[in-house]
């Protein structure tokens, strides 16, 4: 074998020597003809999370079986023995939700959905948009891009009911039955005392919506806190506490009174 041959040779072997080091020491990937780019720190797939408030006699074990991509935060608000409990049964989903972000305020998911205890069913669930009514298709077809950039998604897009001025606290005379408008005015001042009650309030019903990490955090944790107190001290009943909060939810995470 002629030198230039051997040196040939010895060039080849130690290229390869090289690169299965570098492989096995997981600079790049098993295909060395692959051009890789290490990925930035911190990077990844997002991470997620639904948070949902039932009885204990609601089944929820749906949201592990048809969206095990996503974690869950299940809390029974009538059970003081389960895991994750609420301070009270009251305010509907407003309680658990609010419980979750209290709670995990210093280690949120980048996105956080927070629904109803109920898969589907024309009756149970007939403000899912979706023609089989079930949150299972709303959630597969959330797009975490849109919430990541508008903050504050509603999972409902159909206007009624919520829209356009559902909610008229100011309205004269006052009409019997809008329990709504009758409590906001004490509910506004104890939740943003330093902020104008508006004449009207619209948003499309039902409390089931998406929220980014940054989106919460925009608000200090005692606000979330002080609308907890709200529920738990108000003499309003569990629904209509609850109704209450799902007309202010759009506007605890950012959006104008009237969506």
């Amino acid at each position: 074998m002629s030198p230039w041959l051997r040196y040939a040779v010895a060039a080849l072997l130690a290229t390869i020597l090289l690169l299965f080091t570098i492989q096995n020491a997981g600079f790049i990937d098993a295909k060395p003809w692959q051009s890789v780019t290490p990925p930035p720190a911190g990077s990844g797939p997002p991470t997620k999370v639904i948070v949902i408030g039932k009885l204990a006699a609601e089944d929820t074990g749906w949201v592990s079986s048809e969206l095990p991509d996503w974690r869950n935060a299940v809390y029974t608000v009538d059970n003081t023995s389960a895991a994750l409990r609420t301070p009270a049964n009251k305010g509907r989903e407003s309680m658990a939700y609010l419980t979750y972000i209290v709670d995990n305020y210093g280690a949120l998911p980048d996105t956080v959905l927070f629904l109803h205890a109920h898969r589907d069913g024309e009756f149970r669930a007939w403000h899912v948009d979706n023609e089989a009514h079930d949150n299972v298709e709303s959630v597969r077809a959330l797009r975490l891009d849109y919430v990541a950039e508008a903050g504050y998604v509603n999972l409902r897009c159909g206007l009624l009911p919520g829209c356009n001025h559902e909610v008229q606290p100011f309205r004269f005379p006052p009409v019997d039955g809008l329990v709504v408008e009758h409590a906001m005015h004490d509910a506004w001042s104890f939740m943003f005392p330093h902020e104008e009650l508006p004449r009207e309030i619209g948003t499309p019903c039902c409390a089931q919506f998406a929220v980014s990490k940054t989106q919460i955090l925009a608000r200090p944790k005692t606000d979330y806190e002080r609308y907890r107190n709200w529920i738990l001290e108000t003499p309003l009943d569990d629904l209509t506490s609850g109704r209450v909060m799902e007309y202010l939810w759009h506007i605890i995470f950012g959006k104008d009174a009237v969506q």
